[in-house]
C-alpha cells in the first residue's frame, strides 16, 4: 500500500526519497523529520562525518500543501555537505572490504572499481530512510500510535532493564525518554558509562563494536495484519524491514530467542476481561499473534554486528594485481548501535503505517478515521 525508494551516493551530491501511498491530509511537520535525522547522526562513538561535517535536514519538494499531504508522492532531498570534500577523480578501489557489499555487489553488477558498491551500500542512505519513516510516524499519529527505542547492549555490556514482555506501554515510553538523554541511547545510566568506556577501548585498538536495540510501537490498533497469508503477516513484514538495516543480522519479535528456551506455559499471554473490555497480562507475544496485532505494545529487537570498517589489518585480496592485499582503511564508526535504534523506529513505524493503510484505506486520512471508528470497539470480535 506504501512504498518509498531511495536514490543516491554516501559521497554523491544527495539522497533522494520519494514516499508514495501516503493518504491526503496527514500533517507533516518538517522540523519533526530534521529532529529525527539529527537524532540519527548523534550517538558515542559516532566518526566526524556524523558528529562534525553533515548536518541532516530534508527539504521537501512535492506532495505537501500547507503543511498537509496532498495524496501525491512526497518527496524529499537531503544535501550530502560532504560532497563538496570528494576528489574529482579518486583512485579506483581493487581491493574488497571483508564484512561489506564490496565483493558481492562487484559480482552482481560487473563493477572493477569497488568504490562503485560501497557508495550506494553506505549506511548514508538510512537518513532517507529515515525520512520517510517521520512521515509514516505522521500518519501513525493520527490514530495516537507512537513509536520510540532504547539501546539495550554494546560491545557486551547489557542495560540492567526488565525484560520486554513485561514492560507495558507507560514503561516502554519512559525506557524512550530516558534514551533520548543519554548518548548511547542506553536508559541505564551505569551501563551507558561502561559502554562508553569500552567504545573508548575499542577506539584505541582500532576495533568497532555491536549491540543490541530496541524498537517499540504503543497505541497501535488491533487487528492489523494478517493470519491468511504468508506475506501479509506483519512478524515477517517487520523482521524483513528492520532485518535490511546495514549491519543488523537478527531480529526478533517480543523476548523471541528467550522463549525459545522455555516451555509452552511460560510462553503466552493469558487473555482477561476487564469490563467490558479484554486484555493481556504480558506481552510475550511482542503486540503480534499469528502476524496480526493485538492491542498490546509492538516489540522488536534487533542484534547489530560490529561495523566492518576496523583499522586492524583483515585480509583480502587486489583483484588488479592478484596479490594479497589489507584493503585502505574507510573513516568510520566504532559503533553505530545508537544510530541504527533511530533507524530501528523508522523501518517499525514504515511497516505499521502501511498496515494501517492496507486495513483502513489510504486515499484521505478522515475516511480513514471514519474506517478504523467503524470497527474499533471492546476488542472483542464482532459478529458480521
Amino acid at each position: 500500500m506504501l512504498r518509498f525508494l531511495t536514490a543516491g551516493e554516501s559521497h554523491g551530491p544527495e539522497l533522494t526519497v520519494i514516499v508514495e501511498g501516503l493518504p491526503a491530509g496527514v500533517q507533516i511537520d518538517p522540523e519533526a523529520i530534521d529532529r529525527d535525522l539529527i537524532r540519527r547522526q548523534g550517538g558515542y562513538g559516532r566518526g566526524a562525518r556524523s558528529t562534525k561535517i553533515e548536518r541532516d535536514h530534508a527539504e521537501i519538494t512535492s506532495g505537501v500543501l500547507s503543511g498537509r499531504t496532498t495524496g501525491a508522492p512526497l518527496a524529499m532531498r537531503i544535501e550530502n555537505r560532504d560532497f563538496a570534500n570528494q576528489p574529482e577523480n579518486p583512485k579506483p578501489l581493487t581491493a574488497p572490504r571483508p564484512g561489506h557489499a564490496d565483493l558481492a555487489g562487484a559480482i552482481k553488477y560487473g563493477h572493477e572499481d569497488f568504490r562503485t558498491v560501497r557508495e550506494r551500500a553506505s549506511a548514508r542512505e538510512t537518513a532517507a530512510r529515515v525520512a520517510a519513516g517521520a512521515a509514516a510516524k505522521a500518519l501513525l499519529a493520527a490514530f495516537g500510535a507512537r513509536v520510540g527505542s532504547f539501546v539495550t547492549e554494546t560491545g557486551g555490556i547489557a542495560a540492567d532493564l526488565p525484560t520486554v514482555d513485561r514492560l507495558d506501554a507507560p514503561a516502554l515510553e519512559r525506557l524512550a525518554a530516558l534514551a533520548e538523554d543519554d548518548k548511547m541511547r542506553c536508559p541505564d545510566p551505569d551501563a551507558s558509562r561502561r559502554m562508553r568506556e569500552a567504545i573508548d577501548k575499542a577506539r584505541e585498538a582500532g576495533e568497532t563494536l555491536g549491540g543490541v536495540i530496541c524498537a517499540f510501537a504503543v497505541g497501535v490498533p488491533a487487528g492489523l495484519g494478517s493470519h491468511v497469508h504468508w506475506d501479509r503477516k506483519l512478524d515477517g513484514r517487520l523482521a524483513q524491514a528492520v532485518g535490511s538495516i546495514h549491519a543488523i543480522k537478527g531480529v526478533e519479535i517480543g523476548p523471541a530467542f528467550d522463549l525459545a528456551t522455555r516451555p509452552g506455559t511460560e510462553a503466552q499471554d493469558p487473555i482477561v476481561s476487564s469490563g467490558a473490555d479484554v486484555t493481556r497480562t504480558a506481552n510475550r507475544a511482542g503486540g503480534l499473534e499469528a502476524g496480526v496485532t493485538n492491542g498490546m505494545p509492538v516489540v522488536v529487537r534487533a542484534a547489530m554486528k560490529p561495523l566492518s570498517s576496523v583499522r586492524a589489518e583483515i585480509p583480502s585480496v587486489d583483484f588488479e594485481t592478484g596479490e594479497a592485499s589489507n584493503p585502505p582503511h574507510v573513516r568510520s564508526d566504532v559503533t553505530a548501535v545508537p544510530a541504527a535504534a533511530v533507524v530501528a523506529e523508522a523501518m517499525v513505524a514504515w511497516v505499521l503505517a502501511d498496515a494501517l493503510c492496507e486495513r483502513f484505506g489510504q486515499d484521505r486520512l478522515d475516511a480513514m478515521l471514519a474506517a478504523r471508528d467503524a470497527v474499533s470497539g471492546s476488542g472483542r470480535p464482532r459478529k458480521p
